[in-house]
């Protein structure tokens, strides 16, 4: 699978997703530091990447719907210190099938991962 993760994620997950046999990228690697959301998002759409992040904007189904991305994966630890994200972000990468979430909207929970889906993936 190939990854984006948003400038709030520490670059050091580059290498640790990568071992898990992700193509990994940051958006620091792209000189897209402060940039919008919008142009992060795009730049993740027009390389195929699914993006990690902990910006709650992502999370707006009406200015990223499922299906109009490669997927948006958002963590909602319960600590935001840089360890403890890491490792959370981590676990979940080392335990979940992510091909299950391309184009989807995905919340990474404490006790729960909720998947918003495309209209006709749902109905389809």
């Amino acid at each position: 699978m190939k990854i984006k993760l948003d400038e709030n994620l520490s670059r050091h997950l580059k290498e640790t997703i990568a071992a898990f046999g992700h193509d990994t990228d940051t958006v620091a690697d792209e000189k897209l530091l402060s940039q919008p959301d919008s142009n992060v998002a795009e730049a993740a759409k027009i390389e195929g990447r699914m993006l990690f992040t902990l910006d709650m904007d992502f999370s707006d189904i009406r200015r990223f719907p499922p299906g109009s991305h490669p997927g948006i994966v958002l963590f909602r630890p319960v600590s935001y210190g840089v360890a403890e994200v890491s490792r959370y972000v981590s676990e979940f990468v080392s335990t979940a099938d992510l091909s299950g979430f391309v184009g989807c909207l995905v919340v990474v929970e404490p006790i729960r991962v909720r998947v918003r889906r495309a209209p006709e993936e749902i109905l389809g």
